[in-house]
């Protein structure tokens, strides 16, 4: 009897730690939230099909992102030309396709590299501390100063215009706030008991850090990714329609926007695609942030 008594409260202890998360895996955390957050599946699966539509754009389409029919320009939406053409008779689904290449492009590659600096960076600061500390943290201050649209465009003016442009400013510009939040992190974990038994061990900072630190950090940075990339292709989006971000004949949905904004009343579809393309990848990355840091945060979880 007290064999059974002691099985049951082993088991009601092992179903709370599992509600908890406390010993879920990252896979197990991914299951829970398909289970529970259809919206961000949802939003995840039309992230997906964005990429896809966009690594098959000359699959897809019959027609090149350049190609002009000046007798059917500003047509209206038809079966030839699903979104209608443009101001140069240029296929607007077409233009959509590539152009969501370009935009997801510099969301994702400006956004990785932006966390690299700021990870590495945040815990260097962290870790090491002192004069180190202060002058990575002023330096972040400095950059946080600025609001992240108009440093863009200084750096935009400095180097140019053109894609590659587009990827060193953002990159330069969203660095800052991860390298606090890592610093946060690393602050509270280089204290942590096992971190000192590593040093007293006589283990290296290099190994404590990557190997220690760094993949607790890990589920905070998945979330901040998720949320960073809509930031990034909003920025772009803002810098081309300012006419200072991708440059014609290239395609990008904030481009596509400003040369249809001429036409808003007697051809809509020009503005209106591209528009509907970046409201809806944007609200699909947070909302797959938001499910993401519901299993990953374990402050959350457990409130």
């Amino acid at each position: 009897m007290k064999r059974e008594v002691n099985t049951e409260a082993a088991a009601e202890q092992e179903a709370l730690a599992a509600q908890l998360g406390e010993s879920d895996t990252f896979l197990d955390k991914m299951k829970r939230m398909a289970a529970n957050n259809k919206l961000a599946v949802f939003s995840a699966i039309l992230i997906l099909l964005f990429l896809i539509l966009a690594v098959l754009a000359p699959v897809i389409t019959p027609y090149s992102f350049d190609e002009q029919d000046l007798l059917a320009r500003l047509a209206a939406p038809s079966a030839k030309h699903l979104l209608g053409t443009d101001e140069l008779g240029r296929d607007v689904f077409t233009r959509l396709l590539y152009g969501a290449r370009v935009s997801m492009a510099v969301g994702i590659i400006p956004t990785v590299v932006s966390m690299l600096i700021g990870v590495m960076l945040g815990m260097v600061s962290g870790y090491v501390g002192g004069l180190v500390d202060s002058v990575i943290m002023r330096l972040a201050d400095v950059v946080l100063s600025f609001p992240s649209l108009l440093l863009a465009m200084v750096i935009m003016y400095t180097l140019g215009d053109g894609i590659t442009s587009i990827f060193i400013a953002l990159a330069v510009t969203n660095w800052a706030s991860v390298a606090r939040v890592v610093r946060s992190e690393t602050l509270s974990l280089r204290e942590a008991e096992y971190v000192e038994a590593a040093r007293s061990m006589g283990v290296k900072d290099f190994v404590i850090i990557m190997r220690h630190i760094l993949p607790n950090c890990i589920p905070s940075l998945i979330v901040m990714f998720t949320l960073n990339v809509p930031s990034a292709i909003l920025s772009e989006s803002s810098l081309s329609f300012l006419g200072i971000g991708v440059q014609l004949p290239n395609s990008s949905w904030g481009l596509m926007v400003n040369m249809g904004r001429t036409y808003l009343y007697n051809a809509p579809w020009i503005s209106l695609a591209p528009s509907a393309a970046i409201m809806l990848v944007v609200l699909a990355f947070n909302f797959l942030g938001d499910g993401l840091r519901d299993v990953l945060d374990p402050h959350l979880k457990n409130s």
